[in-house]
């Protein structure tokens, strides 16, 4: 575990480690087509949940939004990555470490899954193993799911994964279709939970 007083962009984080079925690591130079195929193929699912998945992306679109994930995985900002089958070398889909707070070690997980990999436990797989990165490595106190409260799926990817259920914060974002929505918000703290 890290000293919890280095700066963060003076921190070793992994690049890359792994779970039983997948390579989990950072973005690279040249991943945008791989992300762009597993978007493309994943648009009318991801579009109901994810405000950027309006509309598909070029796949030089999909490159530089690698490369800028590149540039905040460096900076410590944001720790986006990417879940990869390791015995196909398939995108899975996308999870990482969000709205990262580094002075009270607080991260928030988010995900989501190609559709052709949807309902079988890859996406529960790889929250498991990075939350044990996040806990073990990183020095996390608190550790955050929030989903959309109609989003039943995610939500029970939370529940799967031993995060507690805190609250709902009722009418606290727009959707993607502009209506108001509530937030289930489910953690893992310190001491507690891990």
């Amino acid at each position: 575990m890290e000293d919890q007083n280095v700066h963060p962009q003076l921190l070793e984080v992994a690049e890359q480690f792994e779970s039983e079925r997948l390579l989990i690591r950072a973005p690279r130079w040249g991943d945008g087509a791989m992300l762009n195929e597993a978007v493309a193929e994943s648009m009318p699912e991801l579009s109901a949940w994810m405000p950027w998945a309006v509309e598909l992306p070029s796949v030089a679109q999909s490159e530089i939004t690698v490369r800028e994930g590149r540039a905040r995985y460096l900076d410590r900002s944001d720790l986006w990555l990417l879940l990869i089958e390791k015995a196909t070398g398939r995108l899975v889909g996308s999870s990482g470490l969000h709205r990262i707070e580094w002075e009270a070690r607080k991260f928030e997980i988010g995900y989501w899954a190609r559709s052709g990999f949807t309902g079988q436990g890859y996406i529960t797989e790889a929250v498991h193993r990075i939350t044990s990165f996040a806990a073990h490595e990183l020095g996390a106190n608190r550790i955050e799911i929030r989903c959309d409260a109609r989003n039943v799926r995610s939500a029970a990817v939370a529940e799967r994964c031993g995060f507690t259920r805190e609250g709902l914060l009722r009418m606290e974002k727009l959707g993607v279709d502009g209506s108001l929505r509530d937030t289930l918000v489910f953690a893992k703290v310190r001491g507690i939970e891990f």
